[in-house]
């Protein structure tokens, strides 16, 4: 039914011969437009709707009674013909539902007082709905959200109630309230239109153009305004990624710069303490190294000659160990590190620093990477 009444109410909007449909939704805008078309009709049947039907008359005696259907004659027939046409037209546009109601009525006047009554309610009713509309009227303001066309159709809404019910108000007045129903961002266009126009003689079309051209050119900036904003969002992104990577690798160059002086602090440590010999209790001895080879016996192979650092057996185990120590060193070192350099280094790291079989009394003493690096070395053994 819902589908139905929809498509009857697109359609009677296409002819000038058929009357405005009414399911019974919105009347007040239904009412307007039904006065029209029957008063463009014919103005007769308008009057007809108002003040009822004709009914032919004649005298007997003192008193007026209806005549006889076969006693009109052509003039009075022809006005009670109005009536009916009135029905006709009414009868058209209404529904199924709104013509089951009305179908008893038996004139023009009666279907049409009959629809106010049913639509717009008691006399009270309706001054309680002009109460409404007034206080809407008077209390009302641009809201936030809204842009200049959302906000003429509301306002259009409360004046048209306002008149359906009988209240019309004068246009210098629309005007008026429009202009400063106008929030305060529209200040400097309010001023322009009061000190520019004449307020008694300027119509509400012409003053929504202005306002809908005022707000048309202020959309154009803050689009505008908006883009540029986004552009600049982009860019802080695309700096702020740069300055993130720009970090990493600079806290990676720094670790490398760290790790190379650390590597560069023990070279210089090895090189200054070069010949130093460890002992059981730390005491350094210069002593002849070819004296003592004969008394030495090679805790790795058991056989007397030299030492455990000498003995060809380990020396095959601490190569892999030597290799990583020397390609560390090689890595990180600077020009003042050598090929030389690196070799000497590797070579004067006693084999007991390296390897775990070494028995404790011969043990090299735990030193941190801290101690290696702040140690200075003996003048005796410069």
């Amino acid at each position: 039914m819902a589908s139905t009444s929809t498509c009857f109410f697109m359609e009677e909007g296409q002819s000038i011969s058929k009357p405005p449909f009414f399911n019974g939704a919105n009347y007040p805008y239904w009412k307007n437009r039904m006065m029209l078309f029957i008063q463009s009709t014919d103005y007769t049947i308008w009057d007809v709707v108002l003040d009822g039907p004709f009914t032919p008359m004649k005298r007997e005696g003192d008193t007026l009674v209806p005549k006889q259907r076969h006693e009109w004659n052509d003039e009075e027939r022809r006005r009670v013909q109005m009536n009916a046409k009135a029905m006709h037209i009414l009868f058209c546009a209404l529904g199924p539902d709104e013509y089951a109601k009305m179908s008893s009525c038996s004139s023009a006047k009666e279907i049409w007082d009959k629809l106010e009554f049913t639509h717009e309610g008691t006399s009270e009713v309706k001054e309680t709905k002009i109460g409404l509309l007034n206080l809407s009227y008077e209390n009302f303001k641009m809201e936030p959200d809204e842009d200049i066309k959302k906000m003429f159709d509301r306002f259009s809404v409360i004046v048209n109630g306002l008149k359906g019910y009988g209240e019309v108000i004068p246009e210098d007045k629309l005007v008026r309230k429009l202009i400063y129903s106008l929030p305060e961002s529209w200040d400097s266009k309010k001023t322009t239109i009061i000190e520019a126009k004449n307020l008694n003689t300027l119509k509400l079309d012409e003053l929504m153009g202005s306002l809908l051209t005022h707000e048309l050119m202020n959309q154009g900036k803050r689009d505008e305004e908006k883009k540029n904003e986004e552009k600049k969002e982009i860019e802080k992104k695309k700096i702020g990624i740069a300055l993130k990577a720009s970090l990493e690798s600079d806290s990676s160059d720094e670790d490398d710069e760290e790790m190379a002086f650390l590597a560069k602090r023990f070279t210089r440590f090895m090189k200054s303490n070069r010949g130093r010999k460890f002992l059981r209790k730390g005491d350094f001895k210069n002593k002849n190294r070819e004296e003592e080879k004969d008394q030495l016996i090679c805790y790795e192979c058991k056989k007397p000659g030299h030492i455990r650092t000498e003995c060809p057996q380990l020396k095959k185990k601490s190569f892999g160990k030597k290799k990583k120590l020397k390609a560390h060193v090689a890595t990180w070192s600077d020009e003042e590190s050598s090929d030389e350099d690196e070799e000497e280094v590797a070579n004067l790291i006693p084999e007991w620093f390296l390897s775990t079989d070494t028995p404790s009394e011969y043990r090299y003493p735990p030193l941190s990477i801290d101690t290696l690096l702040c140690a200075k070395p003996i003048p005796e053994f410069q």
